[in-house]
């Protein structure tokens, strides 16, 4: 087993719990909510398949939604950000080209890269959910929802990096 497997197989199931029994309680405002779980789908390797990201995103997505009891709501969003991520990540290709066995962090690919493509998937899955929750109304607080959450999410994500993962490019 490879040592990038290990280490997200170990990520998934931290950061599953810590949302899941620590993060849901933590809500700023009624406004701003931490989607910690995300780190674990936009660190799935490159080369990962299609198929395979998209039922990693099912099952993480699932997983919140039994304990937050949200009926599939953040299956769907999380379905839908591995959906996009390969045609994102392609689009943010770094100049060198991508690594076989990098992960997609700040570690490999430097700060302003990670940046660049964790913040745009963390806002449509977080408008996503919040969308999917009001049912389509209340577009307004949903999109402050959206932008709460995803720098509330971006700004853990980052401090955990930096914290946790090694310091090669940091």
């Amino acid at each position: 087993m490879s040592r990038n497997l290990i280490l997200l197989i170990f990520t998934f199931l931290v950061l599953a719990l810590v949302q899941v029994f620590v993060l849901k309680y933590l809500v700023l405002f009624g406004v701003g909510f931490c989607f910690l779980y995300l780190m674990a789908l936009l660190f799935l390797p490159l080369e990962m398949g299609f198929a395979g990201a998209m039922i990693t995103g099912l099952l993480l997505g699932l997983t919140v939604d039994l304990f937050y009891s949200t009926t599939g709501i953040h299956a769907a969003a999380s379905v839908l950000i591995m959906f996009i991520r390969p045609y994102w990540m392609a689009i943010n290709k770094p100049r060198s080209g991508y690594e076989v066995n990098d992960l997609p962090m700040i570690s490999s690919y430097g700060l302003t890269w990670f940046i660049i493509y964790a913040l745009p998937l963390i806002a449509l899955h977080s408008l996503a959910v919040f969308l999917l929750e009001s049912g389509g109304q209340l577009i307004g607080l949903s999109l402050l929802k959206m932008f709460v959450t995803s720098i509330i999410s971006l700004v853990f994500m980052l401090a955990i990096q930096y914290l946790f993962y090694a310091k090669s490019k940091l």
